[in-house]
């Protein structure tokens, strides 16, 4: 039976923690392996990671979701949610989830520790500043920005072209007024003027990076693998050349390591990196990931935004980079956001509408449908919000049904691992029968053009892709500089399967535009940006920084 939820911090402020030692040891991790961030949160050291190597891997299980809307989806809370069943059911689980960003947290997003029942705690430090792991990725990306005008200061040997720098600044912070600003004026002594910018730290691509390295030593060759700019005759300079990737790697060795808390009822997560679910993967780190399936027989994780980009990177770019083989995927829907698809508006959505539903449910059919288009098998979990009615919760279960797929009521949200039991009995018997089917869309050697078309024809539902001559050219060079065996990053609106964010349900026939390609040389893929994306977001008229604050005991309030 549900019970009264209190907000997301009352919550986790109320919840009895355990010793992060005791955590450990459930995972047979000694004290000695451990670097302790106060009484609840660790990091695991590399020795320790190390002697896995000859374990065999735990049943890797990917949590996605529709495409996003207003209405919520509730993808994190039910990643939280499947792990504490799992546990429930008797199967060691481990989470392996993304680290908050600070810019979100302050602006509209809020945290992302999970909600209700179902969250990682402790929740104030996971939204803040944690272990300090963004602090140092924000600071390698700038030591390396620092590195490059002080070398143009002092007689640019490179020949970089300041026109043609490509490396911006980061901070972790919602802020418009960074996104373009001119640096070093004031005079001769403050170096040479130029045209410059801050995108958020998840967008560096130092966090991608971050979270796609095997080991330190790959954290460095891909550090130095950056390609930072261009010289008066367009050839790259690249970050090794100014010698940044040692000092850079220094600054990332403790950060390296993964971090270990707990969910409310008292189970391992791994919470570690956090890249842009756009610009970059949007998945949690590889370590963490590799190390959580020598440590669990279950890892439940996610990616970010709805399956056709966050699905759709974990399998093409994680995955591929790092022979990873999900068992099973659960695909998170809400009656509320199928309604939406379906053409109700946010303020009607708590009226009983079956036919709205089932029109949205066409959005949620194409994410089943591309999920298995990679062999993975797929159960939908359906988030259950107290305005639900049981003739919608019937509609949905019958449109899955014809899709041939499992549609689960959960209700971790006000119930906890018990609201997710039949979700991890349903998703156990996937796992187990799972074939290793797993399949990329595309293989390495098929050209970025026709890799990015693909995926717009296979996953959107686009009749194809389109750009200009200079951008199809941009591909070409790629191409021919040796970058082709890449996979494509695709950047684009979260909100639809095509560019135009208003176009709900699933669009079809449409047309891609691609405006513009970028090569993350390092983090080893192409960005393809296809329409309007943003990577230093603003903070909203009213920013939820206007309801944080201190309360007379000390405590934090406001966060959610």
């Amino acid at each position: 039976m549900s019970r009264k939820v209190g907000s997301d911090i009352e919550i986790a402020r109320a919840s009895t923690m355990k010793p992060i030692e005791e955590i450990a040891r459930g995972l047979g991790i000694p004290d000695r392996h451990l670097y302790r961030y106060g009484p609840h949160k660790a990091k695991i050291s590399f020795d320790f990671i190390d002697e896995l190597s000859a374990r065999p891997d735990g049943k890797l299980i990917l949590v996605t979701a529709i495409t996003p809307t207003p209405a919520g989806e509730g993808k994190t809370t039910t990643t939280v949610g499947l792990g504490d069943g799992l546990n429930r059911i008797g199967k060691k689980a481990v989470i392996c989830l993304r680290e908050p960003s600070l810019g979100p947290c302050f602006g509209v997003k809020g945290g992302a520790a999970g909600g209700g029942y179902a969250q990682v705690v402790p929740m104030e430090d996971i939204n803040l500043h944690f272990t300090g792991d963004f602090h140092a990725i924000g600071t390698a990306h700038n030591l390396l920005t620092a590195l490059i005008d002080n070398h143009i200061y002092w007689g640019n040997d490179l020949g970089l072209d300041v026109r043609r720098i490509f490396w911006r600044r980061v901070i972790d912070m919602n802020d418009r007024s960074l996104r373009s600003i001119v640096s070093s004026l004031g005079g001769v002594a403050n170096g040479f003027p130029r045209e410059d910018g801050f995108d958020i730290t998840v967008a560096s691509e130092v966090m991608a990076i971050f979270c796609l390295a095997s080991d330190l030593k790959d954290l460095t060759k891909r550090l130095g693998n950056i390609v930072i700019g261009q010289t008066g005759d367009r050839k790259p300079v690249f970050a090794r050349d100014l010698k940044a990737e040692g000092p850079m790697t220094v600054l990332l060795k403790d950060a390296f390591m993964p971090n270990l808390v707990q969910t409310l009822e008292n189970n391992p997560a791994f919470i570690h990196g956090g890249p842009f679910g756009n610009i970059a993967h949007g998945c949690n780190s590889a370590v963490a990931t590799r190390s959580a399936l020598k440590l669990g027989d279950y890892v439940v994780t996610e990616a970010g935004f709805g399956a056709d980009l966050g699905a759709e990177k974990f399998f093409n770019i994680k995955c591929r980079k790092t022979g990873l083989k999900p068992s099973a995927a659960v695909i998170v829907a809400t009656v509320r956001a199928l309604k939406m698809h379906g053409g109700v508006a946010k303020d009607d959505l708590g009226k009983e509408n079956v036919e709205a539903l089932k029109k949205g449910a066409a959005n949620l059919a194409r994410h089943i449908e591309n999920v298995r288009k990679f062999g993975v098998p797929a159960v939908v979990a359906i988030n259950q919000f107290s305005a639900d009615t049981e003739a919608e919760h019937a509609a949905l279960r019958q449109v899955c049904a014809e899709l041939g797929t499992e549609a689960i009521l959960c209700s971790h949200w006000s119930d906890g691992g018990a609201g997710t039991e039949a979700l991890a009995h349903a998703v156990v018997r996937l796992a187990e029968k799972s074939t290793d089917g797993f399949k990329l869309l595309y293989p390495d050697d098929m050209p970025l053009w026709d890799k990015t078309r693909t995926i717009a024809q296979s996953l959107y539902g686009a009749q194809g892709i389109i750009a200009d001559k200079k951008i199809r050219e941009q591909f070409a060079e790629y191409q021919k500089a040796g970058y082709g065996h890449l996979p494509v990053c695709m950047a684009k609106t979260q909100y639809s399967f095509s560019t135009d964010p208003g176009l709900k349900g699933a669009p079809s026939n449409h047309v891609v535009p691609v405006r513009e390609v970028k090569l993350s040389a390092g983090a080893e893929f192409v960005i393809v940006i296809c329409g309007e994306i943003m990577t230093m977001p603003g903070l909203p008229k009213v920013p939820a920084a206007n309801s944080i604050f201190l309360n007379a005991q000390g405590q934090i309030e406001g966060l959610f």
